[in-house]
């Protein structure tokens, strides 16, 4: 207890430190601000959720007592409170049906463990927990909002003595929120698949290394989707949920995409090939990730990897 304790400690101090660092201005910071939640998932998941609380009520505080209340809030809803509970889900497992009825109590290889799939949908609701947060600082609706941003870029843009059309700092500011929302569940993202990266590759990851290829989100996410979609048109403080919401949830079947690409390639000689150019399109050029959504969406639709699987099974593994 002592140990974990100790562990959860370090790993709120580690993690408070990287939260500060951004306001030194220099570069490396904002890579440090990106991946604050590690230390404090590497605790979950390697020591269990209650070293991850531990660590994340006392970097708060630390964070509080320094920078005041508001950056106490805003670090326990964003980076302490997600690293915690994705920490907690990525352990939770339960035993199978017919493995408890063999054995009357299943080995960690036979439990089921909860789904990277709903792992995804938590990150997307603490993405736009956490953009919807930080767009109320702007302002208490949609146009308070608006204006607040626009004087920040229009400050900006006279700063650098930049030119542009009030069309295009429109259309800016209409997709910032947008940009905002993708930008955090995809760090979150990133930061929980290197936290078990991390663990696994010390010895302490506690659950057997998910099938990637297999992540899949629940049926009802479509609906939930589509119904977001539908409410962006109703305008004020529910059409920016809605357009928070719904662009989460493209963003996780983006992800899903990539698992159903990773399935329909296992055949291929030139695989690596085809993969890799997939990945360095969408880092560099963004926009291909529609492609990914799309076929993350066609994937919930019409099952794709199911039918691939079924025509041509995966090779074995080699003994």
């Amino acid at each position: 207890m002592i140990g974990r304790v100790l562990i959860g400690l370090a790993a709120g101090a580690a993690s408070a430190l990287m939260f500060a660092s951004v306001v030194s201005g220099a570069l490396i910071s904002l890579l440090l601000f990106y991946l604050a939640p590690l230390p404090l998932l590497v605790a979950a998941i390697g020591w269990g959720p209650l070293a991850a609380a531990i660590g994340g009520i006392a970097a708060a505080a630390g964070v509080g007592a320094v920078f005041g209340l508001n950056y106490c809030i805003a670090y326990a809803i964003a980076f302490a409170a997600p690293a915690w509970w994705l920490g907690h889900l990525a352990l939770l497992g339960r035993a199978a049906s017919d493995a408890s009825s063999r054995h009357g109590a299943a080995d960690i290889r036979e439990l089921e463990w909860y789904p990277v799939g709903r792992i995804l949908l938590w990150i997307a609701a603490s993405a736009t927990l956490t953009t919807l947060g930080l767009m109320l600082t702007l302002g208490s609706d949609p146009a308070a909002m608006a204006e607040t941003l626009k004087r920040g870029l229009d400050q900006l843009l006279a700063a650098n003595a930049i030119a542009a059309d009030d069309q295009l700092v429109d259309a800016l500011i209409a997709i910032m929120p947008i940009c905002a929302i993708l930008g955090v569940f995809v760090v979150l993202t990133l930061n929980v698949w290197l936290a078990a990266t991390i663990a696994a590759t010390s010895g302490r990851l506690r659950r057997p290394w998910p099938d990637l290829k297999a992540t899949a989100l629940p049926p009802l996410t479509l609906a939930a989707l589509c119904l977001a979609i539908a409410l962006c048109f109703s305008g004020g403080l529910t059409a920016l949920l809605a357009k928070l919401v719904a662009s989460a949830l493209m963003m996780a079947y983006a992800f899903t995409g990539f698992a159903v690409l990773h399935t329909l390639t296992l055949a291929l000689k030139s695989r690596t090939f085809w993969l890799g150019s997939a990945y360095t399109l969408v880092v560099l050029f963004m926009w291909p990730v529609l492609a990914m959504v799309v076929l993350g969406l066609a994937d919930a639709v019409f099952g794709f990897r199911a039918r691939y699987l079924r025509s041509r099974p995966p090779p074995l593994p080699a003994p």
